[in-house]
């Protein structure tokens, strides 16, 4: 399954669970890391339980199984790393603290719907 592919699966998981302002950057050109970052938040712990869940199972059904998990239960941030994509969960006050959007802002923002 090619990285685009794995990018529309997570995206469409993150949306079943009410994941808030997904966003997508391609970051293929400008790193090595990998070729997509996934970035959506919750409204609350269970919801990023459940969104984290949701990533998983749709990835795993696909046949793709993830590389590292980093974040607990009482985490406020969630990164899975699936290899050519990597999906990042917050609370909404940690994504305003962190930033991706502007630190990988060199990448090119994909909408959700043009994968």
């Amino acid at each position: 399954m090619d990285s685009r592919e794995m990018a529309k699966l997570a995206c469409a998981a993150l949306s079943d669970k009410k994941a808030g302002d997904i966003r997508v950057i391609e970051i293929g050109g400008i790193s090595v890391i990998a070729d997509y970052f996934i970035i959506a938040d919750g409204e609350n712990q269970n919801q990023l339980e459940a969104m984290r869940d949701a990533v998983d199972e749709a990835l795993y059904g696909a046949g793709v199984k993830v590389k590292q998990v980093e974040g607990n239960q009482k985490s406020t941030w969630i990164l899975m790393d699936y290899g050519d994509i990597i999906v990042h969960i917050f609370s909404k006050e940690d994504r305003l603290f962190y930033d991706l959007e502007r630190i990988w802002r060199d990448g090119r923002a994909v909408e959700p719907e043009e994968l």
